[in-house]
């Protein structure tokens, strides 16, 4: 399994919560298990480093909070993406783009396969 650098792992947080979010509101340790899921172990969140990340998305007007009773009947604080968070992932999204084919570009690797 590879191991990704806390800088990647840092770089990559946002835009991979905002993508989570943009499916459907969430709550914390769903974000953590989905995002185990897709990335099949190779990414993983601690509580103490995804909550955080969370306060400062909200504060920065890209995601929204509320509390909300589980399938459990629990409370729980769930989180949604809001317009100015649809517009970053959107921002996110090109610049990923850009640097997977810069990327690509100096590695040689063939984007479209015969």
């Amino acid at each position: 399994m590879t191991k990704f650098s806390k800088e990647l792992v840092g770089a990559t947080t946002i835009p991979i919560i905002l993508s989570v979010l943009s499916k459907g509101e969430s709550y914390g340790y769903e974000i953590i298990q989905a995002v185990k899921s897709i990335s099949e172990g190779q990414i993983t969140y601690a509580d103490g480093t995804l909550y955080p990340v969370l306060h400062k998305m909200e504060k920065k007007g890209l995601i929204e909070s509320f509390w909300k009773k589980g399938d459990n009947g629990r409370r729980r604080k769930y989180y949604r993406i809001i317009e100015n968070g649809i517009q970053q992932l959107d921002l996110e999204k090109e610049n990923w783009l850009i640097v997977n084919q810069i990327i690509s570009k100096l590695w040689k690797i063939d984007l479209n396969p015969i």
